[in-house]
């Protein structure tokens, strides 16, 4: 679980917030989602350069904080789902406007070079 979930310690709400979400491969995990339900395998292929490793203790972190849930389906080989709980679909109105930020902050660096 994220470092920053601990409620044994008051800690800054921000600080809470991207302990939970915050990290090089989570964001980009979060995006996908919110765009649609998707496979591990779909989210593998569709990020690049996350090891099998790393994408598994990516969304176990975001399963336990209950930010994505997983939908298993008894067949063989097993089929699993990944989407965005109802925490986590709160946060897509926060990643629309990281990433409109983002694309002002970009626009502006390309413009001043």
């Amino acid at each position: 679980m994220a470092r920053a979930y601990n409620s044994d310690h008051l800690i800054c709400p921000t600080e809470t917030a991207l302990g939970i979400i915050g990290g090089k491969w989570k964001g980009m995990i979060l995006w996908c989602l919110a765009q649609r339900t998707m496979r591990f395998s779909e989210l593998h292929r569709t990020i690049p350069n996350i090891t099998q490793r790393m994408l598994i203790k990516q969304l176990r972190d975001l399963e336990d904080c209950e930010i994505i849930e997983r939908k298993v389906y008894p067949e063989v080989p097993p089929k699993v789902e990944y989407y965005l709980s109802a925490h986590g679909e709160r946060l897509t109105p926060i990643l629309d406007s990281l990433e409109e930020w983002s694309r002002t902050y970009l626009a502006g660096k390309i413009s001043a070079s």
